[in-house]
């Protein structure tokens, strides 16, 4: 990264380095939530209902007296966290499988490769509500839905990568000398295929965050009184009209959220590969 911001200027990452710095910040309040949060999060009083932002509520407050600044920063931690994790479990998911496809081939390539289009044909949003309605509703049911629906496009790019390096020369030098499978995939195969596989958990991460808010909006996710972007985004648009403030704040956290994960992803692909760039001409 250095020797490309050297070579190609500060502009070209700007928007990226904008991004990242901004999901840092984010990251250190949902973080630091118990010391940087003006109160309690599920403290109430009802003698300050729905009051409009002010020094003494930052954010206004919602329809139980609740300081919204103070549970937009708590909803920090459960969004982000929820994200982070599904990403993690689908990226864990989907590597194993592009893996055994992308590096056995044949049988195993045709098996999983079907698997993969036949889930993927598949409503997402449906079976995830499906899977919440059977199970219940809660913080680690959002988790495995989100990340047992997502690793199919992972799945893809690892095994198009293993795909690619099955014919580079220092990988068919390995497998001539008879170095063992799994010595193979660990210092050839996954070193050579982390850079598009960041790129993908950086864009799955921005989803991720969309979708469990989309959840916790329904009443499928985390469940109130804990704070998160979802929920308090819909108890805010219960009283939209009397109390904007609310569900305006919210939607701003996951618009912006979203968006910087999403250039930082686009800036770190961009980095991996520069004739990607839209700045070439």
């Amino acid at each position: 990264m250095p020797s490309l911001l050297k070579k190609y200027g500060l502009r070209r990452y700007a928007l990226a380095i904008v991004g990242g710095s901004f999901f840092i910040v984010v990251a250190l309040l949902g973080a630091m939530a118990p010391i940087v949060s003006p109160s309690d999060p599920n403290a109430q009083d009802l003698s300050n209902r729905l009051k409009p932002p002010s020094i003494a509520h930052r954010l206004g407050t919602d329809t139980l007296g609740r300081d919204n600044l103070s549970r937009i920063i708590w909803g920090t931690r459960i969004s982000l966290s929820i994200g982070f994790l599904s990403v993690l479990l689908a990226t864990a998911i989907g590597t194993i499988l592009g893996v055994v496809a992308g590096f056995y081939g044949a049988n195993a390539d045709w098996t999983v490769m079907r698997f993969t289009d036949i889930f993927m044909s598949l409503p997402g949003l449906l079976i995830i509500t499906m899977l919440v309605a059977f199970f219940g509703p809660g913080y680690w049911m959002t988790v495995i839905v989100i990340g047992a629906v997502y690793w199919p496009t992972t799945t893809r790019i690892v095994r198009a990568e293993f795909l690619r390096l099955r014919q580079q020369p220092f990988v068919e030098a390995a497998r001539s000398v008879g170095v063992p499978a799994v010595r193979q995939i660990r210092r050839h195969y996954i070193p050579n295929a982390l850079g598009p596989l960041m790129v993908q958990m950086t864009l799955q991460l921005a989803r991720a965050i969309v979708l469990e808010s989309g959840l916790s909006y329904l009443g499928l996710g985390a469940q109130p009184p804990t704070p998160s972007w979802g929920n308090i985004l819909a108890e805010g648009y219960i009283n939209l009209r009397v109390s904007p403030w609310g569900a305006t704040f919210a939607g701003l956290a996951i618009w912006l959220t979203t968006l910087a994960f999403n250039l930082a992803g686009d800036g770190l692909r961009e980095a991996i590969d520069p004739t990607m760039s839209r700045w070439n001409t």
